[in-house]
C-alpha cells in the first residue's frame, strides 16, 4: 500500500511539494502575462517599444523566478514566459529598440 503513503499532487496545477509557494507563483503569473504581452506586440513594427520593455521585465522577472522556483512545474511555466519575452525583446529591439531612436 505504497501509495496511501504518497500525497496526491496530481490536482495541483503549480506546488507538486504539497506547499503553498505566492512568491513563486505570482513571479510565473507575471512573467507569462508579460511574455504574452511582449510576444504579440513584437508582431507589429510600431510598438516595439512596447515589445521591448516588456520582453526585458519579461527575462528580468523569469530569471529571478527561476532561481527561487521550487518545482518543475513553476520552472517550465517561466520557461515558456522567458522565451516569448526573449523573442518579443529581440524583435522589438530590431524594429527600433528600447527608446525609439531617440539615444
Amino acid at each position: 500500500m505504497a501509495q496511501a503513503l504518497r500525497p496526491n499532487t496530481a490536482g495541483s496545477l503549480l506546488a507538486t511539494d504539497g506547499r503553498p509557494h505566492p512568491a513563486q507563483d505570482a513571479l510565473l503569473a507575471v512573467t507569462l502575462v508579460l511574455g504574452v504581452v511582449a510576444f504579440v506586440t513584437a508582431m507589429f513594427h510600431s510598438l516595439h517599444l512596447i515589445s521591448s520593455w516588456a520582453g526585458l521585465a519579461g527575462i528580468v522577472t523569469g530569471a529571478y523566478g527561476q532561481w527561487i522556483s521550487e518545482t518543475t512545474r513553476e520552472r517550465f511555466g517561466l520557461v515558456l514566459g522567458l522565451g516569448a519575452s526573449a523573442v518579443g525583446f529581440f524583435l522589438g529591439m530590431a524594429h527600433g529598440g528600447l527608446f525609439g531612436g531617440l539615444f
